[in-house]
């Protein structure tokens, strides 16, 4: 036990020692803006704070003394509880606040509830909105560092993040790759995030579901469209099934889960199309049965809880870089 607690200040010790390397940014708020080098330096980070979970003691001090808020306006569990196990093992202080919670349903505005959090001298402030924009109009306006967890329609830095994490570990790169990225494109922030990304790094990335949910303007971020699954199963290096998002849908988008499944779910007979090594991913909840096969969801290439395991190390990583330890 004394050999773990001597071994913490290590964790950040191999941060601090990229001197090659420089984070400046007070905020995280989309993978578009990002440079790959940037990408690369939160990743790297993230290495080094993999470790940490597979300790007896859990914990490093990097964010001793610090107050995050978790302020989640549209509902959560596994982005809000990475963030807040990722705190806790940063040894932050954490606030959970939640619509229901918040002086939002008495009329206060977005502004005047963060203003008021950054008067009790919260540090950081990880944010999930329906408003695409609702991260940044925070950003501009408050000295905490403001963490996009997810704004409307638009991005989801850390699921993006924690995705090119697991492919790097598991395939060692992203150069040259065939990403596929399947269903509810439209009105997904995690494929955003994903495709901005990925570009950067050179994969190729094709996008495919009904014409509804994957319109022709995608083709100006530089990826292919495909509304045919079953023709681009074969040459995937990457598989990443989206969950269909009900909530942000009106009817006339989609054509029904029976149709859907026989066009564009991965059951267990279409997963035969992939190649023995192509990574099967969901950012998840995963509706079993709509967008993959149950048997398929646990099989061997199926990466879909390393990518949990990986989120609380991106997370983390994000956490210390934007709460100012490493500028």
């Amino acid at each position: 036990m004394t050999r773990a607690r001597e071994s913490e200040p290590t964790v950040v010790s191999k941060v601090e020692t990229r001197t090659d390397l420089r984070w400046s940014r007070k905020d995280l708020l989309g993978l578009r803006e990002l440079s790959a080098d940037e990408i690369n330096f939160v990743l790297d980070t993230a290495d080094a704070f993999k470790q940490v979970g597979t300790r007896e003691i859990k914990k490093v001090p990097a964010l001793r003394g610090k107050t995050l808020v978790n302020f989640f306006v549209e509902p959560s569990t596994r982005t809000k509880t990475s963030f807040e196990l990722a705190a806790f093992r940063l040894s932050a202080d954490v606030i959970n606040i939640s619509v229901t919670t918040s002086s939002l349903t008495k009329g206060e505005t977005l502004k005047d509830t963060a203003k008021n959090l950054q008067a009790l001298h919260a540090d950081i402030l990880v944010l999930r909105h329906s408003s695409a924009g609702a991260p940044q109009f925070l950003a501009e306006r408050l000295q905490s560092s403001v963490i996009n967890a997810g704004d409307g329609a638009h991005e989801h830095p850390t699921q993006g993040l924690l995705d090119l994490y697991t492919i790097r570990e598991k395939k060692g790169r992203m150069d040259g790759l065939h990403v596929v990225i399947v269903g509810d494109i439209l009105f997904s922030r995690v494929a955003r995030s994903n495709v901005f990304a990925l570009i950067k790094f050179g994969a190729r990335v094709t996008l495919v579901g009904p014409s509804t949910l994957v319109p022709r303007d995608f083709e100006r971020l530089g990826v292919t469209i495909s509304h045919d699954i079953d023709q681009v199963l074969p040459t995937a290096d990457v598989v990443n099934l989206l969950r269909i998002q009900h909530e942000r849908q009106r009817k006339e988008y989609f054509p029904g889960l029976g149709e859907y499944v026989r066009l564009f779910g991965l059951t267990k007979e279409r997963a035969k199309l992939l190649r023995p090594d192509c990574l099967i991913m969901h950012p998840g909840p995963v509706n079993r049965g709509v967008e993959i096969d149950s048997e398929v969801a646990d099989g061997n290439q199926s990466v879909i809880l390393d990518q949990v395991t990986n989120g609380l190390a991106v997370r983390m990583a994000v956490l210390y870089l934007c709460g100012g330890i490493a500028t």
